[in-house]
């Protein structure tokens, strides 16, 4: 099985370490929910929209190698590989921030991938299977181009867009599932423990 899975919020979470930035910089108080969006309501709220997008532009770049991995998702990348399915990382995000240093926010996103996959026991190569392209229109012709059997993802704005392969199965990784209801189309998954049940069984 040739499995496609998204990187940013469906591989990687950022909710710790945008709060942690959030209060080194005295941005945000103490007892702000420990969340990425919370980080952003705040910020957006006080008319820091300026701060907010320097932020993102930090922690995706020089700040990535402090992100952590969802729960469950080597356990899950392990099992895969290890039953021999085939696994892409596919994702869009531009090459550099809008605002702030830059950064090489793709090189970024393949070092974390680079330091943590071995860590872990998985063997996987960042250069030939790992993609970050700069649209969604990209994205999905990657998607096709590799023939993903599944393809994961946290946004559903991305599998229900034109063009996405009609052979490959749907997953929508929803950990606080805010879409569930609203998408029923897609087969919704809270953790990536429930995504190996679903796919591995």
């Amino acid at each position: 099985m040739r499995i496609g899975i998204d990187f940013d919020n469906t591989i990687v979470s950022y909710d710790a370490l945008f709060y942690r930035l959030g209060l080194e910089k005295n941005l945000i108080p103490q007892d702000l929910l420990a969340s990425k969006l919370a980080v952003r309501d705040h910020l957006r709220s006080a008319n820091k929209e300026e701060l907010w997008t320097l932020m993102q532009g930090e922690v995706y770049g020089s700040r990535m190698g402090e992100a952590i991995a969802y729960p469950g998702f080597f356990n899950f990348a392990k099992k895969a590989k290890d039953f021999g399915h085939q696994l892409f990382i596919i994702s869009h995000k531009t090459k550099y921030p809008f605002a702030g240093p830059n950064y090489d926010l793709h090189e970024s996103a393949k070092c974390w991938i680079r330091k943590t996959m071995p860590a872990h026991g998985i063997e996987f190569n960042e250069n030939t299977d790992a993609f970050f392209e700069i649209t969604k229109e990209e994205k999905i012709a990657r998607i096709n181009n590799l023939d993903c059997d599944v393809f994961i993802d946290d946004l559903p704005e991305i599998l229900a867009m034109p063009g996405f392969p009609i052979k490959t199965q749907k997953i929508l990784f929803d950990c606080d599932e805010k879409y569930t209801q609203e998408h029923s189309q897609f087969n919704s998954q809270s953790s990536w423990q429930n995504i190996e049940n679903y796919i591995l069984k």
